[in-house]
């Protein structure tokens, strides 16, 4: 035994060595290796042989796929590029009687899609011993035999091939028979028992005999059966198949009961001798459970499924015996014709996902591999992807079955995030199966969206005198792109509003985009202005999108009119003539005031509050013009106050109020008042140059000028000295700010009046009537006109023709105050 034991590892040594012999061929690689060997055994180094680089396999992800087997039988180290067993290899389980036995497993590299087949030619092993169907073979022979007649005994099996199976048979020594070894049509050994001396059946009526089957194998195993042999009288024909060989085709799937063949064997004798009986010899338990023999008729019929891709062919051995004994042998073949019976197997090698939406059409994401178990145009396969999605699969040139997912078209997350694609594999049998399998592919976000806003232009209307860190207005921007790359923040452009930084105006919340005002605005100081909001994500690089913000102020009531006319400084007050003459509805004089408010705020109303005489006088309640409201009587006082309330129509309503002096006469003279009014040499200047002047004309001209004049005047004028104009308002009397009155109500450009005689100061001015224009004096200084003047009729006169018209004058007030 511990010779067989020390055989057994030579030769398990030897095979191991072989299989370290390798060599490519069409792009296949071959292994051959022992059967048994111990799982982690290394095979070969295939990186080595395949010209790989090691550190190339962990990267592109090194494997090992079956193909068209449902397990791996090998595996690789990463590391080294080692080929090792995955699992016991048993030859005789995985290829039974064939004479060959090569597994086929696949070597697949991604990145580029590479792929190597590796055959793995598994090397049979001296592992099983030769075994007879039967511990005892029965023979009974007739005395009559002849010497030299052949007895056919039953055949030893081994499992194992080639070389290893049953070489030779031996023959215990005896006194009758010798043992003769043929070998028969399919080149296996098979032994008979050939009779050199006649049997005495007086003498000897049982024969006990051993037979020993012995294979090739090294060191050699073998297998005894005992042969027992019954001297009778005789029985000289054995019984004959109608063929050695029978040849069945059997298509896969075939019904249970299915008729496979029926051998015939026949016997020339007679009797009991002639009658044959059939029975399989030698089947695996695989067989017999899908085959049956009826052992009177020689009927194998089905009793199992038939799967082609399981098994192929058949073989058969069929015994015929007749009563005697005497045993002929047939052999049946089976071949299994393939059914279009097994659908396409979609398999996912591998998968990019999620895909970069800014990927390009040509891009690699996935590769599959499609099977199908069937044979010939039942494993030719079509492939093909479902429309309107952009991928499609192309074909590898050098790899069967196998096929890249591409990108065809552009992506786009914010139009579709994932892509359910079905994939569809047709064979080409009849009729055509198919198979689909459904492969997620998710889009990754690139941010290559910019902040959108809602609105193209934002308003925002405040009223002025608002609160610092009240909400002007909310800006809202959308982003497609998915989280930080959609994330918006809001800022103000740096910019300048009326020559401030836009930060001392308004202020922005960067996460919900409400503006906020940073102090309160005056509606008189400026009316709107411009800000440039930012809308930023935070991708990277971010995209940023701006928008303009206007904002509007809106007035409110804050401010009082102001009393233009008549002046509203304390220290004096405006006194105007009236003549006597006038008649109802005569123009008086007229109330002047401004708003710097606008709108509604700005549309003021004149009312009189108080009057000397409550009746004599009326005002226009938007023009400010004070009418007569009936004509003078000789009851009426000299002297009238006139009371006047300016209101705007604001909520609440502001208001001021203006005393009008009014004098009714037709002479100044007559005025009582101004006869007992005195001056102080000092303090009017107008006063000396007026004194100089008289007494320079009434030295030269005093009579022939006041003559003259006195004539002229009383003629072609009406004593209407001091309203027969408009009281003109200079530009630089005018608040600087105040709000525009076309057609607001305020102060109307059709209604200017030059100022009157004033009284209530140390100093008296006296201003001609005339009409407004740009160059108007102060109020202040005394003016003097150089263009022309206007009189009743509408005609313009030279400056130089209405001189002593103004000597006249002159003359008249220093004659008035300072009588000679």
């Amino acid at each position: 035994m511990d010779f067989i034991r020390s055989s057994v590892s030579a030769l398990i040594l030897f095979f191991y060595f072989l299989g370290l012999m390798v060599h490519v061929a069409f792009g296949d690689i071959n292994y051959s290796f022992p059967e048994e060997l111990k799982r982690g055994s290394v095979i070969g180094n295939i990186a080595k042989d395949l010209g790989l680089d090691v550190k190339d396999l962990a990267a592109r992800k090194a494997r090992i796929d079956a193909e068209g087997n449902r397990k791996r039988y090998c595996n690789i180290n990463p590391m080294t590029g080692e080929l090792t067993v995955a699992e016991r290899l048993d030859r005789e389980g995985l290829c039974g009687k064939k004479a060959s036995c090569v597994i086929k497993q696949e070597l697949m590299l991604e990145n580029p899609l590479e792929l190597h087949r590796v055959n793995l030619n598994v090397q049979d092993v001296n592992d099983n011993s030769p075994k007879f169907e039967d511990d005892v073979i029965r023979i009974e022979i007739r005395e009559s035999t002849f010497k030299g007649a052949r007895f056919l005994l039953e055949e030893a099996h081994d499992a194992d091939h080639g070389q290893n199976s049953v070489k030779t048979y031996s023959l215990q020594r005896n006194d009758h028979f010798v043992l003769s070894v043929n070998t028969n049509d399919i080149g296996g050994k098979y032994s008979e028992l050939v009779l050199e001396k006649e049997l005495d059946r007086e003498q000897q009526q049982e024969v006990t005999l051993i037979l020993t089957a012995v294979d090739g194998g090294t060191p050699p195993r073998s297998g005894t059966v005992t042969i027992h042999v019954t001297v009778l009288d005789a029985n000289d024909n054995a019984p004959v198949f109608s063929q050695s060989v029978y040849k069945v085709s059997l298509s896969e799937n075939s019904p249970v009961g299915t008729v496979l063949v029926t051998v015939n064997a026949t016997d020339a004798d007679e009797g009991s001798n002639g009658e044959v009986i059939y029975a399989l010899g030698h089947i695996s338990e695989e067989e017999k459970n899908i085959f049956s023999l009826d052992r009177k008729t020689g009927t194998i019929t089905v009793i199992g499924p038939i799967d082609f891709e399981e098994e192929s062919t058949f073989e058969l051995r069929v015994l015929a015996k007749d009563a005697s004994g005497l045993t002929s042998y047939s052999m049946v073949m089976v071949e299994i014709t393939d059914v279009n019976d097994n659908e396409p197997v979609i398999i996912l090698k591998s998968l990019n996902s999620p895909i970069p939406e800014n990927a390009l059409p040509g891009t690699e994401v996935g590769i599959i591999n499609v099977q199908d178990r069937d044979s010939e145009n039942n494993r030719q396969l079509r492939c093909s992807i479902e429309q309107n999605v952009p991928f499609k699969l192309v074909p590898s040139i050098s790899i069967k079955n196998y096929y890249s997912v591409v990108i065809t078209g552009d992506l786009d997350r914010e139009m579709v995030s994932e892509y359910d694609i079905t994939i569809t594999a047709t064979d080409q049998g009849f009729p055509p199966l198919s198979s689909a399998k459904t492969i997620q592919l998710l889009v990754a976000d690139v941010n290559d969206n910019p902040p959108v806003f809602e609105e193209q232009t934002y308003s925002a209307h405040v009223k002025e005198n608002n609160k610092p860190g009240s909400a002007v207005c909310t800006v809202a921007a959308t982003d497609p792109d998915w989280r930080q790359n959609g994330t918006v923040v809001y800022s103000l452009f740096p910019s300048d509003v009326n020559g401030a930084p836009v930060t001392s105006f308004l202020s922005i919340n960067g996460d919900t985009g409400v503006i906020h005002a940073v102090r309160s605005y005056d509606y008189e100081q400026f009316k709107s202005f411009k800000v440039l909001v930012l809308a930023r994500d935070n991708g990277s690089p971010p995209l940023s999108n701006n928008v303009t913000v206007s904002v509007f102020i809106m007035d409110e009531n804050d401010n009082s009119p102001q009393i233009l006319y008549p002046s509203p400084d304390g220290n004096s007050f405006m006194t105007e003539m009236v003549p006597k003459t006038v008649h109802a509805g005569s123009l008086v004089s007229k109330v002047i005031a401004v708003d710097a408010d606008c709108g509604q705020n700005a549309w003021l109303s004149y009312h009189i509050v108080k009057a000397t005489d409550q009746g004599l006088f009326t005002i226009g309640v938007h023009s400010g013009e004070i009418k007569m409201q009936r004509d003078l009587s000789e009851s009426d006082n000299m002297k009238q106050n006139v009371i006047v309330s300016v209101s705007d129509n604001g909520q609440p309503s502001l208001s001021a109020t203006c005393v009008m002096y009014l004098i009714i006469s037709d002479n100044l003279a007559e005025v009582p008042e101004l006869k007992d009014i005195t001056f102080d040499d000092t303090n009017s200047r107008l006063t000396l140059y007026l004194t100089v002047a008289l007494v320079t004309v009434t030295t030269f001209f005093l009579t022939f000028v006041i003559t003259v004049l006195a004539v002229r005047f009383c003629h072609k004028r009406k004593p209407r000295l001091m309203f027969d104009g408009a009281v003109t308002i200079p530009g630089a009397y005018l608040p600087p700010n105040y709000a525009d009155v076309e057609g607001t109500g305020t102060l109307r450009s059709n209604f200017n009046y030059d100022a009157y005689l004033t009284t209530g100061s140390r100093t008296s001015d006296f201003k001609f009537i005339t009409s407004y224009n740009e160059s108007t004096l102060p109020a202040e200084l005394t003016r003097e006109k150089t263009e022309c003047v206007t009189d009743d009729l509408g005609e313009q006169r030279d400056i130089t023709q209405v001189r002593p018209h103004i000597l006249y004058n002159f003359a008249f007030v220093i004659l008035f105050y300072f009588p000679l």
